[in-house]
């Protein structure tokens, strides 16, 4: 068959790439040392062989679909340029399903679908995977290489149906991807030849690339990523391209920066989840260890099929330029579906941008030449936000035999329905809000499934397989509400019961504290959820089988040891205190059920500073105390021991301290190591009541300063504090290794304790400085007692910032008692309510924080720690006019005093707000992958 020889026509690329030198490189699975080169001349030469041999398979037809089925790239791109060279259209196969029931209906499907195509695979894959399929025509290579005829033959074949139907026909085609059939079934995308050589140029455009350098892909070649932005642009600009088992690559990520650096590689891909994977393996690993990797040729590595967290982004370039990677942007996010030939819309400005911008998720940046983008919108307004709709020469026209999905998918004026949500900003720039049918709607307010995903994810729950986490919406039929569904492949035993229980109840926890809606969770075993080439899991897919009752039986097991553990495990309340106790609880706290059982800790409910001080309201009123220590309420956390304090307040005549004891504990459980987390100049520990809940798996206790009780005195100088401090550290955990992070303030107070245990021969693993620069003593002089009252104001949320300024100078005017009835006459009076805020309690955390603040007027650093984690967000005006300007010139004095690295982690936020509620979700993540980092 005669073929075209210009750019209408995908073979002149092996034509053209033929007259190089260049070829493909490829590595067989866990050999990683010896790797086999095929020249482009080669590969046309064997590709012509065997397509000469298809040519003489009975039954071959020119322009009929050749479903390529292999397990190796190299194997899937010989018989992708064998098909294209004998005059078919290769369909690119997508992985089989796990299970006979679904593996047989997709059989159904693709031969409906692609008009009984001829399935290109080995004897073995041929006798593994196809034994049940009484539909398709399978070929084995060996067959055809001895002229054999060794595939079924049905009795009946639509090869021959009316091919002039325009949506069946073939004739512009020059190959078929499968799309991931998140929707359903799969559909089959025409990729037409001038649609893939738009897309080449259209990408090669805005991502030049360097004259000797190579392309590396780890993905399987059916998905369009693979094809076009690698393969096809490899051979189109005559580069190398290297190609590596993706099991290899996530296994060991640093291998990935060792096969860019020994092939010169220029262009590469990779997923959020692998960055992160990355991101980890590198802050764990020596320097030394990493000598050897150059990525100086490294220009960039695209980033697609999931949301890109900035945080992963920004640690992952950090480490990327400390490779000797360009300076500027090298991960690269971007919006391309299979439907636009990949990539098409492409970010240059990450992260730089994302940090400005105070984004949690990557945006998705511009249009590349071939492609434009609009948002239509239902309702009145700027069209900014709403439907992602796109067309250009680089998106597709139809999809194949199935009209009635083509008609659904574009818009009368011939845009394409992306199917997702997203808005466009001032400048151009795209950013996703979730698919449209991925929203989750509880009681009004719209959540994304990927994101409650990723708050799942990010919990590292033990018994969660890592990245087999699917959620979507679910009615139940006496539901007026849509609820969160959960469904996870377990990686415990079947009948571990109590580690079922344990993932259930973190799932709760993780889900309440980013939803406030508690959810449905089904653990389901492995190979019940099925990955895509990418990784991705079908939510639809997945949905559809709950809806279907296909898991049924993972249910009726669920159930059964839920109710098996409850039986054994719950405890009623003994008496009428405990009984109040639990009432109290469900009244106060929404997200609470009447399954707490009264050994539950009520910190798990997830509590705010506000909930805890209507709690602590509560208890006092339904038992007529005058006053219950706060902490008391934070240290005696569950039923059982708190109507036990009550009881003994009850029956005294008075109530006293029993003696200051500076440890709260916020979480009392779990394997992992304690985390000891330091207070802020205020001298309170509330601020860490978020932070600690995102930690259901190590112990958290909290250093609250002395003076809060009735007969404390103040701390009176450094020395005082450190040695109450050490001591109470080491008496609750005699040895290391230590985790401690402090807040503000309390960066300083924890650097001192570190040096302490590190002169005694202990080891601190992990030391956090949260906003806080090395040198303090020049700002702590500029505060008074009045700058210490209004911060308790401003932190607790009972006058605004810009009130407090206004306030200031007049109350500088008044004695310290007038100073806080003043300060209480302007604030907000529900507020001062729920936070039991009283002229007396506010004058004694007053008085704590002024002698908090006089011992920082002489504080100079000395000495060195091991190494630091430098958390840092938006400074305080008067210390600094930018995040970069603080880094630079302030927080990077830290080096000075540490004898290892120090490593910097910018947070979202403003120094006042870092882990507030709105975000304390992206600083535990943060400090979880810092702390992994360091191998806590």
């Amino acid at each position: 068959m005669m073929l075209p020889t210009t750019d209408q026509h995908i073979a002149t690329l092996l034509e053209r790439a033929a007259a190089t030198e260049a070829g493909i490189i490829t590595y067989a699975g866990g050999d990683f040392l010896n790797a086999a080169r095929l020249s482009y001349s080669q590969l046309r030469e064997l590709a012509a062989q065997k397509a000469e041999a298809l040519r003489c398979c009975p039954d071959f037809m020119p322009r009929r679909i050749n479903l390529i089925h292999f397990h190796t790239q190299l194997e899937s791109i010989i018989w992708f340029w064998a098909s294209v060279l004998a005059g078919g259209v290769p369909c690119l196969s997508t992985p089989l399903a796990n299970n006979n029931q679904a593996r047989a209906a997709h059989f159904a499907h693709l031969y409906n679908l692609l008009l009984d195509p001829v399935v290109i695979t080995t004897k073995d894959i041929k006798s593994r995977e196809f034994s049940g399929n009484h539909l398709l025509q399978v070929v084995a290579v060996e067959d055809v290489e001895n002229e054999v005829v060794g595939y079924f033959k049905p009795q009946s074949s639509n090869a021959n149906g009316d091919m002039d139907d325009s949506t069946r026909s073939t004739g512009d085609v020059a190959a078929l991807m499968l799309t991931s059939g998140s929707s359903g079934n799969a559909k089959a995308v025409c990729l037409t030849h001038g649609q893939i050589f738009a897309a080449m140029r259209g990408k090669l455009s805005v991502m030049p690339l360097p004259h000797g350098s190579a392309l590396l892909n780890w993905i399987a070649l059916d998905h369009v990523a693979s094809l076009v932005e690698i393969h096809l642009c490899a051979m189109f600009v005559g580069l190398d391209q290297v190609h590596v088992p993706a099991a290899d690559v996530i296994a060991s990520p640093v291998l990935f920066l060792h096969l860019i650096a020994k092939h010169g590689v220029s262009r590469t891909f990779a997923p959020n989840f692998f960055l992160h994977k990355l991101a980890n393996a590198l802050a764990s690993m020596p320097q030394d260890s990493l000598r050897d990797i150059d990525l100086s040729r490294l220009r960039y590595i695209a980033s697609g099929g999931e949301p890109n967290r900035v945080d992963t982004c920004v640690r992952v370039h950090y480490h990327l330029s400390q490779l000797k990677a360009a300076r500027n942007s090298i991960i690269i996010p971007g919006f391309g579906m299979t439907e636009s030939c990949a990539g098409a819309i492409f970010n240059f400005n990450c992260p730089a941008a994302d940090i400005r911008s105070d984004n949690e998720f990557t945006s998705l940046g511009t249009c590349m030449p071939g492609i434009e983008m609009r948002i239509s919108t239902t309702h009145d307004g700027n069209g900014q936000e709403g439907a992602l709709q796109i067309r250009g020469p680089v998106v597709f026209e139809r999809y194949f035999n199935d009209p009635a999905a083509t008609r659904d998918a574009f818009t009368s004026d011939n845009w394409f329905e992306t199917g997702d949500l997203a808005s466009i900003d001032e400048n151009g720039n795209l950013s996703l809000l979730g698919r449209s049918k991925e929203q989750i709607n509880i009681n009004g307010v719209k959540y994304l499934a990927i994101e409650i995903e990723a708050e799942i994810e990010q919990a590292r729950i033990p018994g969660v397989t890592p990245s087999y986490v699917v959620c979507f919406a679910h009615r139940p039929p006496s539901s007026s509400t849509e609820e969160i569904m959960v469904v996870y492949q377990r990686s415990y035993d079947v009948g571990d019961t109590e580690s079922r229980m344990k993932a259930m109840q973190s799932i709760i926890h993780t889900v309440v504290l980013f939803t406030g809606a508690r959810p449905r969770i089904l653990p389901v075993g492995p190979g019940r959820l099925d990955k895509s080439t990418l990784g991705k899991i079908s939510r639809t897919k997945v949905r559809i089988a709950h809806e279907e009752r296909q898991l049924q039986d993972e249910e009726d097991l669920n159930a059964l040891e839920i109710q098996s553990y409850r039986a054994e495990n719950f405890v009623e309340p003994r008496d009428d205190i405990e009984r109040t106790l639990m009432c109290l609880l469900g009244d106060t706290f929404d997200s609470v059920d009447g399954m707490l059982s009264i050994d539950t800790c009520i910190l798990a409910a997830g509590l705010t500073s506000v909930d805890l001080f209507r709690w602590k309201s509560a208890v006092q009123k339904a038992f007529d105390i005058t006053d219950i220590p706060l902490a008391t309420i934070i240290t005696h956390t569950t039923i059982r021991s708190l109507a036990s304090v009550i009881q003994q307040l009850r029956q005294a005549t008075h109530h006293t301290s029993g003696g200051y004891n500076p440890v709260i504990t916020l979480q009392r459980h779990g394997p992992e190591t304690p985390l000891w987390l330091f207070h802020p100049g205020i001298g309170e520990v509330l601020v860490f009541l978020g932070l600690a809940q995102y930690f259901p798996d190590r112990p958290v206790y909290a250093l609250r300063a002395r003076g809060f009780n009735k007969g404390e005195k103040p701390f009176g100088s450094l020395t005082e504090v450190l040695a109450t401090y050490y001591a109470a550290v080491r008496h609750h955990q005699p040895h290391g290794p230590y985790a401690l992070g402090g807040y503000s303030y309390g960066s300083m107070l924890a650097f001192e304790l570190a040096k302490i245990l590190e002169a005694n021969g202990e080891t601190v693993q992990f030391l956090g400085s949260f906003n806080l620069p090395p040198h303090i003593k020049d700002r702590m002089r500029t505060l008074d007692w009045t700058a210490g009252v209004l911060h308790i104001a401003h932190f607790c949320g009972i006058i605004t910032e810009k009130h407090s300024e206004e306030l200031a100078d007049e109350l500088r005017t008044l004695t310290p008692s007038h100073q806080v009835s003043s300060v209480l006459k302007e604030s907000d009076p529900v507020r001062c309510a729920e936070l039991s805020l009283t002229p007396s309690s506010l004058l004694t955390w007053t008085e704590v924080a002024w002698s908090l603040q006089k011992i920082g007027w002489e504080y100079e650093p000395t000495g060195t720690v091991a190494h630091m984690d430098i958390f840092y967000c938006q400074p305080l005006k008067v210390v600094a006019r930018t995040r970069e300007e603080y880094r630079e010139e302030k927080l990077s004095r830290w080096v000075d005093f540490a004898e290892g690295d120090v490593r910097f982690h910018e947070v979202g936020g403003e120094h006042y707000t870092m882990l507030g509620p709105e975000h304390v979700a992206r600083f535990q993540r943060t400090l979880k992958d810092a702390l992994a980092a360091r191998g806590l």
